[in-house]
């Protein structure tokens, strides 16, 4: 009788499903039934929600909740799931209101037709990450499209960014969630990143770097190591008194991170940063092994946010030399003033 009424009101259960899951998920949508086909505010008002391309099932019912459109984000999920649907929302901008059922509203994710596009550039992706992005976000921009004009700023791109010449626009594709109409075309998105880069390294930022002896290039190539070495925000401005220590005394920085930006996309593991790196990686011949030359690398290795950003212009006063990961799996590192000091902060016993 259960199973009948579930159906009846919800539809056949997904294909994938197991025996199991059908059992619990009917249980679940039959004892929660209102909630899901009642609105939970008649009166409410039609709001914009941004679903980004990637983005779980669960994260999505949860911001639906907090956002007052639906009321149980446990229940949503367990519809989405229990119909197939959870495999087919879209990603984009919608207009949704809590004057509409739950159901209702699940139906309207899945519209293929979205009027925007989501853009999300996640602090630390390098370019080619970015233009995958992009290029899945239902903008007509290929990732080649992107890539080609990254490397190939015009002027006019060059000039919303404050007093620098650069070889390249990694580093300063500003990370954060963008919303653009479908027909955006490559220069106004590129633009985009650019000027959200300007307006947030601002005055203060740059005054920053002129007190350290950087220009804006050399302060965003050494976010940029910073944003894939630091695992916790407030570890970035120690990190950064490291390297800028390890700079005043001629030494070479020795970060990894820079020659996974040399060794580029690992096809075996399917990612840009090959982690760990062995002997062979080390000794690769690059301007951008580290472990090698002296000095910055000669670009960005990522586009950095504003907490590495702003490390490098406010760092902290240390007497440390050498960082490396801690041994408790808690992303925090341990500093050390001499080498001895670093080799007794090795994991191994």
């Amino acid at each position: 009788m259960m199973r009948a009424a579930v159906i009846k009101r919800f539809g056949q259960p997904a294909q994938e499903l197991n025996l199991i899951q059908r059992v619990i998920y009917s249980f679940e949508l039959f004892i929660n039934r209102d909630v899901l086909t009642e609105p939970i505010d008649r009166a409410g008002n039609e709001m914009a929600f941004d679903i980004s391309q990637g983005e779980s099932v669960a994260l999505i019912c949860l911001r639906l909740e907090q956002a007052g459109v639906i009321g149980d984000a446990e229940s949503m999920r367990i519809y989405l799931v229990y119909t197939g649907l959870d495999r087919q929302l879209q990603s984009g901008q919608f207009m949704l209101t809590p004057a509409t059922s739950p159901i209702e509203i699940a139906s309207q994710l899945l519209d293929i037709t979205p009027k925007d596009a989501i853009v999300t550039i996640l602090p630390g992706w390098r370019l080619e990450e970015v233009a995958a992005n992009i290029a899945s976000s239902g903008l007509s921009i290929s990732e080649e499209a992107f890539i080609l004009a990254a490397y190939a700023p015009t002027p006019d791109q060059i000039a919303f960014l404050p007093y620098v010449e650069i070889q390249n626009l990694e580093g300063y594709l500003y990370p954060g969630t963008y919303v653009f109409p479908l027909e955006t075309g490559l220069n106004d998105v590129m633009n985009t990143f650019l000027k959200a880069f300007s307006h947030n390294v601002d005055s203060v930022i740059i005054e920053g770097y002129d007190r350290q002896g950087l220009s804006l290039e050399q302060a965003v190539i050494l976010a940029s190591i910073i944003e894939k070495e630091a695992v916790i925000d407030d570890e970035k401005p120690l990190i950064a008194s490291v390297f800028f220590n390890r700079l005043s005394q001629g030494m070479r920085l020795e970060t990894d991170p820079t020659v996974q930006y040399a060794l580029g996309y690992q096809s075996e593991d399917q990612t840009w940063w090959k982690s760990p790196l062995d002997a062979a990686d080390i000794s690769i011949e690059s301007l951008y092994n580290t472990y090698h030359v002296f000095g910055l690398p000669p670009t960005p290795i990522s586009n950095p946010g504003l907490d590495s950003l702003q490390a490098v212009a406010f760092p902290a006063d240390t007497p440390y030399f050498y960082f490396r990961a801690a041994c408790d799996g808690s992303g925090r590192h341990n500093f050390a003033i001499t080498f001895e000091e670093h080799l007794n902060n090795s994991c191994e016993e």
